[in-house]
Formats: structure tokens, C-alpha cells, sequence
């Protein structure tokens, strides 16, 4: 069940966190980079979810897509903390959740084969 892969979790965690952190971005920003960090987490989310239904040799497409999301997303909250719309201590907390999820993600790869 998907509820019990420790990916999932993580994500589905950080999801948690990030949607009333992106909903106190400036006005001007809730559609525009707030939509981008919390779309391309749900995308992550959503490829998980896919790529756990499949065998593992087939979910080798779908964890490659993860890895370039997490990339995406990466970039969306750099550019969140440059334009200080994060504090230094969220950064820092959400580096962490993602390169712990970056790490599970390439445990995951090397059980699949790849």
C-alpha cells in the first residue's frame, strides 16, 4: 500500500508544511511562484504514487521524473528564500526534508535495478 512506502510519507509530510508556508507568500506571488513550489510537489506526489504501482523494472521513467521535479522544486524554494519570502530556519528545514527525500528517492532507484 502506498501509504506505507517512507517516500510517500515524506513527500506527502513536506506537502503538509509547504501549503500554509506558499499561502503566506506576498499577494502578488500566490499564483505565480507559490503555484509552481506546490504543483511541482503534487507532481512528485502524484509520480510516486504511479511509479509504485508498477513493477520495477517499469518505474524506472517515473522515478527519473520525480528526481527532475525535486530538482524543479529545489530551485522554486532557493528562489522563495532569495526573495525572502522564506525565513532562513523554513530553507533550512525544507533542504533537509528534500535531500532526505532526494536520498530515499536513490535507495529506491537501486532496488528498481537502476
Amino acid at each position: 500500500m502506498i501509504d506505507q512506502l517512507i517516500i510517500f510519507q515524506k513527500i506527502y509530510n513536506l506537502l503538509l508544511y509547504i501549503y500554509p508556508t506558499v499561502n503566506k507568500f506576498p499577494k502578488s506571488q500566490r499564483f505565480v511562484l507559490s503555484q509552481h513550489i506546490f504543483n511541482s510537489l503534487l507532481e512528485i506526489l502524484k509520480l510516486t504514487i504511479i511509479a509504485n504501482a508498477k513493477s520495477k523494472k517499469d518505474r524506472i521513467y517515473e522515478q527519473e521524473q520525480i528526481s527532475v521535479y525535486l530538482d524543479i522544486f529545489r530551485i522554486y524554494i532557493r528562489l522563495s528564500k532569495d526573495l525572502n519570502f522564506i525565513s532562513i530556519k523554513q530553507y533550512e528545514y525544507i533542504m533537509r526534508c528534500v535531500n532526505e527525500i532526494g536520498k530515499l528517492l536513490q535507495g529506491w532507484k537501486r532496488v528498481s535495478g537502476k
